[in-house]
C-alpha cells in the first residue's frame, strides 16, 4: 500500500494481515521481545465516516463494531485483548505507571483514573494503548530495564514536554537511563498541514529556545503559522537525554493520508480514532 510520505527515505513500515493494515518502526521491530503497532482505517467493520477500523467507544460507533475492531487488531499484532490498558486523554502531561492490577482497564474494566495521557510499565503482559487522529504518538522502550512507555502528545502535550515527562517517569519508576531508551515519534499531522494561531506559537516561544524557533514554525500572515510537532517532539526527546541514533521520526502524516488514517483536521472532526499499541507480551511471535 502506498502512503504519501515526507522525504525520500521510507521509515515507517506498512504491514497487512487478514485485511488489517498497521504500521511499525524498524528501530522497535529490531528489539527482542517487543511488539508494537499503529492502526490505520483499514481492516475493521465500522461504517460511514468511522470506516472501518475505528478504535474509539466515544465517537458514536456501535460498541460491538469497536470490540470487533480491537479483536482484529489483537489478532494481527499478536496480543491479548484482556491485557489492554487505555489512557484517559485530556491533553495533559500526566503519566500513570501500569501494574498487573490495571490490566483490562478501559476494555473490560472501568478506569479508576482520569486525565492520563501517558502510560509506563514493566509488567510483561500489559498492552499499553493510546489514541490519535492527528496528535503525536510517542513510543519508548528501555531494553536494559525491560520497561516501556507510550504517550499522547498534541500541541499542549508537546509544549509541556510530554516526552521528557515520560522519560523522567521511567527513570523514577524503573531506574531507566535515558541513553538506553529507544524511541519513535509516530504518525501524526505534518507541518505543512498544521496551521495554528498566534496564541499557540506564543506557548512554543515560551517553552523552546529562540534559536530553535525557525525549525519549529513559520508565519503565514494574519496571525497564522505552520507548526512542526515532529521536530518539536524530537527536540524534547533529545533534551530528555535520548540519543539521536536511538530515535526514529515518522514520515507519514495523518492529514495527508486521511483516506487511510483518521485526521481531525482533514475531516473537520467527523472521524474515528486510531490507536498505538506497545507490549512486552511473549505469547505470540512478532510478525
Amino acid at each position: 500500500m502506498d502512503f504519501i510520505r515526507t522525504g525520500e527515505k521510507k521509515i515507517v513500515r506498512v504491514h497487512k494481515k487478514n485485511e488489517v493494515v498497521y504500521l511499525t518502526y524498524p528501530i522497535l521491530d529490531e528489539l527482542s521481545g517487543i511488539r508494537h503497532g499503529f492502526s490505520t482505517r483499514l481492516g475493521g467493520v465500522s461504517e460511514g465516516h468511522l470506516s472501518s477500523m475505528n478504535l474509539s467507544f466515544s465517537r458514536g460507533d456501535r460498541e460491538e463494531c469497536v470490540r470487533e475492531n480491537y479483536r482484529r487488531m489483537a489478532e494481527a499484532l499478536g496480543f491479548d485483548t484482556e491485557a489492554m490498558v487505555f489512557t484517559d486523554q485530556t491533553h495533559t502531561t500526566n503519566v500513570r505507571r501500569v501494574t498487573a492490577a490495571d490490566l483490562g482497564k478501559g476494555w473490560n474494566k472501568e478506569r479508576d483514573y482520569q486525565d492520563v495521557d501517558g502510560l509506563i510499565t514493566d509488567d510483561p503482559e500489559a498492552v499499553l494503548v493510546t489514541f490519535y487522529a492527528d496528535c503525536v504518538p510517542l513510543f519508548f522502550v528501555d531494553p536494559v530495564r525491560r520497561a516501556i512507555g507510550l504517550s499522547h502528545s498534541g500541541w499542549r502535550g508537546t509544549v509541556g514536554k510530554m516526552g521528557k515527562v515520560t522519560v523522567e517517569a521511567m527513570q523514577t519508576a524503573f531506574g531507566s537511563n535515558p541513553e538506553d531508551i529507544v524511541a519513535a515519534i509516530g504518525p501524526s499531522i505534518c507541518q505543512s498541514c498544521y496551521q495554528v494561531s498566534e496564541d499557540v506559537i506564543e506557548e512554543f516561544r515560551r517553552n523552546f529556545r529562540e534559536e530553535r524557533w525557525r525549525e519549529l514554525f513559520y508565519g503565514e500572515g494574519d496571525g497564522k503559522y505552520r507548526l512542526n510537532l515532529w521536530r518539536a517532539n524530537e527536540l524534547v526527546l533529545e533534551e530528555a537525554g535520548i540519543l539521536p541514533e536511538h530515535m526514529q521520526v515518522t514520515d507519514i502524516c495523518t492529514c495527508c493520508n486521511s483516506e487511510v488514517l483518521f485526521s481531525h483536521r482533514a475531516s473537520q472532526g467527523k472521524r474515528g480514532n486510531l490507536a498505538a499499541f506497545l507490549t512486552m507480551q511473549s505469547k505470540a511471535a512478532w510478525r
